[in-house]
């Protein structure tokens, strides 16, 4: 690695407003499409690295102004999902795909252990230590603290339409996942559902069972659907919703 270019290879966690005073703290596992040049895309055509098996479309730029506008930590990932998912367990299936929606992904089939064990020491668990210290600060200091990650979805999937806005999804965070719903229903135009177009499971998700359920702290993953968050007036718009959503639900805490 020492001989390729620095920005080839940055941190795996961007932190944002580390220190913001919001009880939300928030993370976009899926932020980046960046893969360093020695991967050659992974055997795919550039335009697939544009697609949603990539990164999720969107999910960074809603969580930057999610941040300001709640002054809210966030944890951004810097790498594509490709390399490894940082919401998937290692050594899952999903963790490192060799196939994702209808691609196949020729630069991961046959990884042997010696990289499998660099992506997560370089990409995954960089990143999810930084959440665990944050949490584990906070925590210390007695301070309230749920936690939202910010994910999109594809509108159609393996050709089967999806009607939904969005979807909040979570386990154990009943009341957080149902006040996030509420708060995004006051829109009465927008198509909200619990744990819609997925579920979380051990299995298959990472941060809500791992750094939410697991420490007793509320946590829920919110999906909006990609092409709402296709241009700036989509992002700015969604980026309020959320924010007056997550709002409510300290105001009415505090």
């Amino acid at each position: 690695m020492d001989a390729e270019p620095e920005h080839d290879w940055p941190q795996a966690v961007e932190v944002l407003n580390e220190d913001g005073r919001s009880g939300i703290v928030l993370l976009c596992e899926h932020a980046s499409n960046h893969m360093p040049a020695r991967y050659h895309g992974l055997g795919l055509e550039a335009p697939h690295l544009q697609r949603h098996i990539a990164w999720d479309i969107g999910a960074a730029e809603v969580t930057r102004r999610l941040s300001k506008r709640l002054d809210a930590p966030a944890f951004l990932s810097n790498y594509s999902r490709l390399l490894i998912d940082l919401n998937r367990p290692l050594g899952s299936e999903g963790s490192i795909p060799t196939r994702s929606e209808d691609t196949d992904i020729p630069g991961n089939a046959g990884l042997d252990e010696v990289e499998r064990t660099r992506r997560a020491a370089v990409m995954f668990t960089p990143f999810h230590d930084e959440v665990a210290r944050h949490l584990d600060t906070r925590q210390a200091a007695g301070r309230p603290t749920r936690i939202v990650t910010i994910h999109s979805f594809t509108p159609v999937f393996l050709g089967e339409r999806r009607p939904w806005h969005a979807g909040v999804l979570y386990d154990r965070a009943t009341g957080l996942g149902e006040a996030i719903i509420d708060g995004l229903r006051l829109d009465p135009s927008l198509n909200v559902a619990p744990n819609v177009p997925y579920v979380i499971s051990d299995d298959a998700d990472y941060a809500v069972p791992i750094h939410g359920d697991r420490r007793g702290i509320e946590a829920a993953l919110v999906e909006i659907r990609q092409d709402l968050l296709a241009n700036e007036t989509g992002v700015e718009e969604w980026a309020g919703r959320m924010a007056a959503a997550l709002a409510r639900i300290q105001d009415a805490q505090t």
